[in-house]
C-alpha cells in the first residue's frame, strides 16, 4: 500500500499543479449535456494521472471521468476524477480538486483528494485514519442540526428532472445553521472529514465523485450512507456523509 499511496500522492500534486497553472488561461470547453461541461485541461489532467498508473502498475484497471474503462484481470482499481469541480475551474472559481480512489474487490482502500489552490491534500488508508497533509484529522463533535454548517449540490440534470434536490434543501435549511453550495463533492466530503462542514448530501454522482473522499469521511470517524441510513457504495448515485453525530437527524430530513 505504500507504493500505491506515494505514486497515487504524486499523480494527484502533479495534475494538481498543471490545473493551477491552467486557471485564467484560454481552454477549449466543450459540452456532455446541457449544462454539464469539460474542457481541455480536465482531459489533460486525466491523461497526466493514467498514464502514471499504468507505467507504474500496468496490471491495475482503470475507471476515469473522461475516457472508457480499461478493463483488466486485477482485483484492483483506480477510480480516477482529474477535475472535479470542471464548472467552478472554467469560470476561475478556486473550488476545486483531484481525486484518486483504489479499490481492492470493490472496496476502497485508498483515497486521494488534492486541492491545488489551498496546496491541501487529503489521504486515507482502510484502517489507518485520515490525513490533511501530514495532520491527522476527525470530523466535528457538533450534535444539534440546528448548530451545524450543511454542504450539498445538484445536478447537471436540474434543468429538467422530477427529484431536483430542492425538496431537501429547503427542508435542511429549515433546520440547520446554513447551506453551503460549493460545486466540488470531493472537497465538500472532506471538508467533513476535517471538521469544516458536519454534514452533506448530494445525489445523481458517479464513482469518481465520491470513492475517494467517502473513504476519507469514514476513516476520519465519520458516517457514510445512502439517504435512508442504508449501507453506501460508492457505486450509489446519492450519498450522505456526516460527523456521525447528526447523522439519524439528516436521515429524518432526507428521507
Amino acid at each position: 500500500m505504500k507504493r500505491f499511496r506515494k505514486v497515487a500522492i504524486e499523480a494527484a500534486r502533479a495534475s494538481g499543479l498543471f490545473i493551477k497553472m491552467s486557471v485564467g488561461k484560454t481552454m477549449k470547453i466543450s459540452y456532455k449535456g446541457r449544462i454539464n461541461i469539460v474542457t481541455d485541461v480536465d482531459k489533460k489532467s486525466e491523461a497526466m494521472i493514467t498514464e502514471r498508473l499504468c507505467r507504474a502498475f500496468p496490471s491495475h484497471s482503470i475507471l476515469a471521468e473522461e475516457e472508457s474503462p480499461q478493463d483488466r484481470a486485477s482485483s484492483y482499481r483506480w477510480i480516477i476524477d482529474p477535475l472535479d469541480g470542471t464548472t467552478n475551474f472554467a469560470h476561475g472559481f478556486p473550488f476545486f480538486s483531484v481525486s484518486i480512489a483504489l479499490e481492492r474487490a470493490g472496496e476502497a482502500v485508498l483515497g486521494i483528494v488534492y486541492d491545488p489552490m489551498r496546496d491541501e491534500l487529503f489521504s486515507a488508508e482502510k484502517g489507518k485514519g485520515a490525513y490533511l497533509n501530514t495532520k491527522k484529522i476527525s470530523v466535528s463533535d457538533v450534535s444539534i442540526i440546528s448548530h451545524s454548517l450543511l454542504s450539498t449540490g445538484f445536478s447537471y440534470g436540474v434543468k429538467g428532472a422530477k427529484n431536483t434536490n430542492l425538496r431537501n434543501f429547503g427542508r435542511a435549511l429549515a433546520r440547520a445553521q446554513a447551506i453551503r453550495r460549493a460545486g466540488s463533492a470531493a472537497l465538500d466530503m472532506c471538508y467533513v472529514a476535517c471538521g469544516r462542514f458536519d454534514g452533506f448530501w448530494e445525489m445523481d454522482l458517479q464513482p469518481w465523485d465520491t470513492a475517494a473522499a467517502s473513504l476519507i469521511v469514514k476513516e476520519a470517524k465519520g458516517r457514510v450512507t445512502r439517504f435512508d441510513g442504508s449501507r453506501y457504495s460508492h457505486y450509489d448515485q446519492e450519498v450522505l456523509a456526516t460527523n456521525s453525530s447528526i447523522h439519524k437527524q439528516m436521515v429524518g430530513i432526507l428521507s
